[in-house]
């Protein structure tokens, strides 16, 4: 490839991955992704597309590794959400600062209305892509439920990205870009709420105290 002298760090690693193992080794970097989100999807993908420019694999393939890759990853944090169980993680919160069990119960009731919409477009979501397979494990969403709505979501995200990058070649760096502010507006918008969460509920033991 004759830019990849010119790559370097995750970059650069994440091509050689991809060229020494083709589309698997996309696929593999796709699902270590989900367990160490430092491995951002949003370089990851564009770098899958740009590798299939170069003729390394095809785009088709590319869309379909990375794709079972997330599934892969996403049902690994499952399995942990499972294994930990509702009953562990329940114990977990009632000791954590500022939080009670009805707010769980809340959380809890919120997921059981609305968790499928959650699953399906958290995949689309930094941060919360990853993430978001640990309640489902938790609370025991039906696997299959599980795996197709991980499976569209991410289906939509990979191809959008990989495609992106195809059409970029070397300036793949661009998704990227754009990705970045996408992702830094996610990041301050969960700042924020949680600010916002942690100031109103002290200002309510205040008051409780005072009462």
């Amino acid at each position: 490839m004759s830019t990849q002298a010119e790559l370097t760090g995750v970059a650069g690693w994440a091509v050689d991955v991809m060229e020494r193992l083709g589309g698997p080794g996309a696929g593999l970097i796709i699902a270590a992704e989900n367990l160490f989100p430092p491995l951002p999807s949003e370089v990851i993908l564009p770098l899958a597309g740009f590798t299939a420019s170069q003729g390394t694999f095809t785009v088709p393939g590319a869309i379909a590794w990375t794709t079972a890759g997330s599934v892969v990853g996403a049902l690994l944090l499952y399995t942990l959400g499972a294994v930990f169980g509702r009953t562990r993680f329940r114990a977990v919160w009632s000791r954590l600062p500022l939080v009670d069990l009805d707010d769980l119960d809340r959380t809890e009731a919120w997921f059981g209305r609305h968790g499928a919409k959650a699953i399906f477009f958290g995949r689309m979501i930094p941060i919360f892509r990853s993430l978001i397979s640990i309640p489902a494990g938790i609370e025991r969403m039906p696997l299959p439920l599980f795996v197709a709505l991980t499976t569209a979501g991410s289906l939509i995200w990979n191809t959008l990205f990989v495609v992106a990058g195809y059409q970029l070649g070397e300036s793949w760096h661009v998704v990227e870009d754009y990705a970045g502010i996408f992702q830094r507006v996610v990041i301050v918008v969960v700042v924020l709420g949680a600010a916002w969460f942690v100031v109103s509920r002290l200002r309510r033991l205040r008051r409780d105290r005072s009462a």
